[in-house]
């Protein structure tokens, strides 16, 4: 797999993912609620570790990977707000005490970057052997991005995932939560703890996620390097996004249409790629003014300004 980083640059990024893991583990030890300024404050550090590391890429490798690292965090950004959506109404669904949702965040978020790692090298490796997969790849960002035109303003059932079902059905379920505990003994039997079953239900849906948007990062770029680390800075930043905008996530009525439309252009880019190329400068205009005209629209709608003033009263 042709890629622009060597193994020193590979093994230093893994070595920042693990300190900053690390770091985030310790600073959120104790279960306790989250306040928006900590939130905030941990945001503008992740957001601001992804520009510095576009910036590094720009002095050691050159203008077009920045660009296409930039656009490539802008998309998987841009999706997770999505994951955020989904973990609101998990939670919601789960009971999920406030205090305890970090810990269920960050080792979902563990989970992630596993999985992702495992889904672009083998990504990356099909694309190498067999070409004609791009366009398998085009093919479901356009259908899946049809799906959420079509279905936008319903929730994700994480009953029906294959994974949350089997876990169910060979896992026995303690009827309360134990602090922070995953399983608990109960007469003479370990049993999993309804924590453990929020988090195998997100694990479940990040693995949904994750088929829709590594095929939209390799529509952007093929080096893996640049692939993995614009989705991990993505999943790094996503447990303070998500005690930044919380259930403010759901008043974004319009995002799942311009998310939808992010994804049918990024699939049409990746079918006309050997007809026409798209430059990256456009391909990150098209990203920027979907994603942003849904968030503007979602917040000067009507329907948006009705329910800031009810919440006001």
């Amino acid at each position: 797999m042709n890629t622009i980083a060597t193994s020193s640059v590979w093994a230093v990024f893994a070595g920042f993912v693990l300190v900053a893991l690390a770091v985030d583990l310790l600073g959120h030890r104790r279960d306790r609620d989250i306040r928006f300024a900590e939130a905030f404050g941990w945001t503008v550090l992740w957001v601001a570790l992804a520009l510095l590391f576009n910036a590094f890429v720009y002095v050691r490798f050159g203008r077009e990977p920045a660009l296409q690292f930039l656009t490539g965090y802008l998309v998987e950004k841009s999706l997770s707000v999505d994951n955020i959506f989904v973990f609101v109404v998990l939670f919601q669904a789960f009971g999920v005490p406030t205090r305890l949702q970090h810990r269920v965040l960050f080792w979902g978020i563990v989970g992630a970057v596993v999985m992702r790692a495992a889904f672009i090298f083998a990504g990356a490796a099909l694309l190498v052997r067999f070409h004609w997969v791009m366009y398998v790849f085009g093919a479901i960002l356009i259908v899946t991005g049809a799906r959420l035109l079509v279905h936008r303003g319903t929730t994700v059932d994480f009953r029906r995932n294959p994974l949350f079902r089997l876990f169910a059905a060979m896992v026995p379920l303690a009827d309360s939560y134990a602090g922070e505990q995953f399983f608990v003994q109960s007469g003479g039997r370990r049993m999993a703890t309804p924590l453990l079953a929020a988090l195998v239900a997100i694990e479940s849906i990040d693995v949904v996620f994750a088929i829709d948007s590594i095929p939209a990062i390799f529509a952007i770029t093929q080096d893996p390097f640049l692939v993995f680390t614009s989705n991990i800075f993505a999943i790094l930043g996503l447990r303070a996004m998500f005690f930044l905008i919380g259930d403010a996530v759901l008043r974004f009525r319009h995002l799942s249409t311009g998310l939808a439309c992010v994804l049918m252009f990024i699939g049409a880019k990746m079918l006309v790629a050997p007809f026409v190329e798209v430059p990256i400068l456009v391909s990150l205009a098209v990203i920027v003014g979907l994603i942003g005209g849904a968030l503007l629209l979602s917040a000067y709608s009507p329907a948006a300004r009705s329910s800031d003033a009810a919440s006001r009263r």
